[in-house]
């Protein structure tokens, strides 16, 4: 992943276990608690005065635990103080049981910062939710439970620090109930948790506290067996959309800059694989080649006129009969298979999956794939294959790994291991996972948008990826490129189109738009 290289810390994921070995290694090397939780203290100080300005956020409410969570919000109450802030604190738990947040109470008592019962912080203008940190292991309940679901029905904005509190570090499962945070800040090191699909309704808009971990700690813990989990990092759009556009030489032509074979459509579904080949258009594919029904010929024609369309013998239902007249093996550099086929089209999967080259199947080509058998895949070289479910095709596909037992990441890196595959779940996190040599690499996409939650986005996406495979980019590097690209052309358009403008046509139709405003093409 060396052209995703940025910071280690920008970019890994860590567990429970993963960050407390690392802040254990920092503190035996020398480095004092108390002086760390004052750096903390003063970045997340200086970050709430940067998103919460004295002017509109004068009355400040700290919810202060009893662990050195609660030191960092209650050392961020002295600061926010000093600022000049009506700083009031409440704590919920009785025994403060680190000495370095019980030393730090004893401190803001002395200047004066009241301590005050739970109904006064109503009135205050922010709340800053130091409750629980990472490692929280049970579930919250009894009169705390009622303090949590109290401070959610008061609409204020609430600042979480490190998590909100309630939410498990690696699951992002709730625990019994958590604090919905308008804001998150995520200390040091990214939590796994944070990256759940389940987790993003408490979490708000979520940054990281950089607080300079050496890397040679970060790498001590990650490369450690017993701690080593799969490998899983957060992919840095910036870095991401670095390599694209795809560079081309100045002597060149068409079929060396990729020839890719999109097979889809059918009479149900006529719109799909035009959606699919804008995405590919977009990617600056040398040559595009679409297997469609006959009757649907001229429709994509007149839609992309450059592209070869390739009329198919169909069924009686208006799919895809045979590929008869494309020669599979011989002229792409890469396939897609799947966009709008319908389930009368078994037997394009079935030519497809026999096929060398890189292949993505998305769609019906999924339902299809599960009604073949998934071990069929095997037979493909390793990670020569893409497949784009969302959940529910997920689902039908790994029955065994969708389990409740399992979390969406736990299932998907499972999946990607037994597949030797690159699969993308789609969703608000999407996240990609393929295995690298027997250790399941998986990438989560950071950023998305709700306006993307419409019928042929998806479509648009398979067609980007595709075209960025075909061009020679890996099957893993097009899979993360293409979703960070789609994601954050839907972002820039939302801004300016509102969620409802942001419609497939749209989309594709201005992927290009944002690539040359944000991303600076190399000379």
């Amino acid at each position: 992943m060396s052209k995703f290289s940025t910071k280690l810390s920008d970019r890994l994921i860590v567990t429970s276990n993963q960050m407390q070995a690392i802040e254990s290694l920092m503190f035996e090397a020398g480095m004092p608690v108390a002086a760390l939780m004052e750096q903390v203290a003063g970045l997340i100080t200086q970050r709430i005065k940067e998103l919460y300005p004295y002017s509109g956020f004068s009355k400040i409410g700290i919810l202060a635990g009893s662990g050195h969570n609660g030191g960092d919000a209650l050392v961020v109450a002295r600061e926010l103080w000093h600022q000049g802030r009506d700083v009031k604190v409440y704590l919920p738990l009785a025994n403060l049981n680190k000495p370095l947040t019980a030393q730090h109470y004893q401190y803001i008592q002395s200047l004066g910062i009241p301590q005050v019962e739970l109904a006064e912080l109503e009135t205050c203008d922010l709340i800053i939710d130091g409750l629980f940190g990472f490692g929280l292991e049970r579930a919250i309940a009894g009169t705390l439970a009622d303090t949590i679901n109290k401070i959610n029905t008061w609409n204020l904005p609430i600042l979480s620090i490190d998590l909100p509190s309630g939410l498990h570090t690696d699951t992002g499962k709730v625990m019994g109930t958590a604090i919905k945070a308008t804001h998150t800040l995520c200390l040091g090191l990214w939590k796994r948790g944070l990256f759940i699909e389940e987790a993003l309704a408490y979490i708000g808009n979520l940054e990281r506290i950089d607080f300079n971990i050496p890397e040679k700690f970060i790498k001590e813990v990650i490369t450690e067996p017993a701690l080593r989990s799969h490998d899983l990092w957060r992919i840095e759009p910036r870095s991401a959309l670095s390599q694209l556009p795809k560079q081309r030489p100045i002597a060149t032509h068409k079929y060396q800059m990729g020839h890719l074979l999109l097979i889809g459509g059918s009479q149900q579904y006529g719109g799909s694989i035009i959606l699919a080949a804008l995405g590919a258009r977009a990617s600056g594919v040398g040559m595009l080649s679409i297997a469609v029904p006959e009757t649907l010929r001229d429709l994509v024609l007149a839609k992309v006129p450059e592209a070869l369309v390739i009329g198919c013998p169909e069924t009686s239902t208006g799919a895809i009969a045979n590929l008869a007249n494309l020669d599979l093996d011989r002229k792409y550099t890469a396939i897609a298979c799947g966009v709008g086929i319908s389930l009368d089209a078994r037997s394009l999967v079935e030519a497809v999956l026999g096929t060398s080259q890189n292949l993505i199947l998305d769609a019906d080509a999924l339902s299809l794939l599960g009604q073949i058998g998934i071990e069929k895949i095997h037979g493909r070289s390793p990670l020569s294959t893409i497949l784009t479910p969302h959940w529910g095709e997920f689902c039908r596909l790994f029955p065994e790994d969708s389990n409740q037992e399992l979390d969406r990441l736990q299932a998907l890196q499972n999946a990607a291991l037994k597949t030797n595959t690159v699969i993308l779940l789609k969703g608000a996190r999407t996240a990609i996972s393929f295995s690298n040599k027997k250790i399941t690499e998986t990438w989560i996409n950071p950023e998305s948008t709700p306006s993307l939650a419409r019928g042929g986005s998806g479509d648009v996406l398979t067609g980007m990826i595709a075209g960025l495979l075909a061009q020679g980019l890996s099957p893993h590097n097009s899979a993360i490129a293409a979703t960070v690209w789609h994601s954050q052309t839907g972002i820039w358009l939302a801004k300016y189109q509102t969620e409802m403008g942001v419609n497939p046509v749209a989309l594709a139709e201005n992927l290009l738009v944002y690539l040359g405003s944000h991303v600076e093409v190399s000379k």
